[in-house]
């Protein structure tokens, strides 16, 4: 089984510290991990010192896959090349080298990515010509192609309608299931992050505050502390978890 670890983990922008003193217990993968926060938390630094982007203080601690088999997937997708969709998941798969000639099996990896997110159809348009739902979906199949072991999105469904949302998080879910991997997902949609991931990370002043099932880490008071909210947590006439929002706590924490 695949993990991942943070041991005090920090990172800095030249002098500025911006992450600092973070911690978690073991990350298992085959389900979804949210990584929630207020803007300016961290959210982006930290992912890119789990990714070895950013230097720093602690240790980052992967378990039953090498630090060359996490992708991490920004949140900025612009995409300007000339190239079509089909030719830039191959672009995707073959930057860890071994030519350009394609493998049957590269093939089906690449028709069966195209076909999980529902972008088969664009296959053959440019990248430019495409809207930023779109290319956020050509970006989630170009990390996933190679089919990693550890996962690291932000914000992955930020440009996407409330359908492609769901359907887009639904694959997520399956992917991480039938592949083990960890898959943590940066996300504002707090009633997404209930239904949707089993282990969330709260982040604050650019320090990870808690790790634990989502349920018990999405408390209204920590719901407070993060973004400067009073909220309620409550359950839908079929079961379903859902944050209701009150309005502006009387002091704004984290944000």
């Amino acid at each position: 089984m695949v993990s991942l670890a943070l041991d005090q983990v920090g990172a800095r922008y030249g002098r500025r510290e911006i992450l600092s003193n973070s911690s978690t217990p073991p990350i298992e993968g085959g389900a979804l991990t949210a990584l929630v926060g207020a803007n300016a938390a961290g959210k982006s630094t930290l992912f890119r010192r789990i990714a070895g982007q950013l230097r720093g203080a602690g240790t980052v601690h992967i378990r039953g896959a090498e630090q060359a088999d996490l992708r991490y997937m920004p949140q900025d997708t612009a995409m300007s090349a000339a190239l079509t969709v089909y030719e830039s998941i191959i672009l995707a798969l073959k930057q860890g080298g071994g030519g350009w000639r394609l493998s049957a099996r590269e093939l089906a990896a690449v028709d069966d990515v195209l076909d999980r997110f529902g972008i088969a159809h664009l296959s053959e348009r440019q990248l430019p010509e495409l809207s930023g739902g779109q290319r956020q979906a050509v970006s989630i199949a170009q990390t996933l192609v190679t089919r990693p072991k550890v996962v690291l999105m932000d914000e992955p469904t930020s440009a996407l309608d409330l359908y492609r949302q769901y359907e887009i998080l639904e694959a997520l879910r399956r992917y991480a299931r039938e592949t083990g991997a960890v898959m943590i997902l940066a996300l504002h949609d707090l009633n997404q992050v209930m239904r949707s991931c089993t282990t969330t990370l709260a982040l604050a002043c650019g320090r990870v505050v808690v790790t634990g099932p989502t349920l018990e880490v999405l408390t209204p008071a920590m719901i407070r502390q993060l973004y400067g909210i009073d909220s309620r947590v409550e359950r839908c006439s079929q079961g379903c978890p859902m944050m209701i929002v009150d309005g502006p706590a009387a002091t704004t924490v984290g944000a």
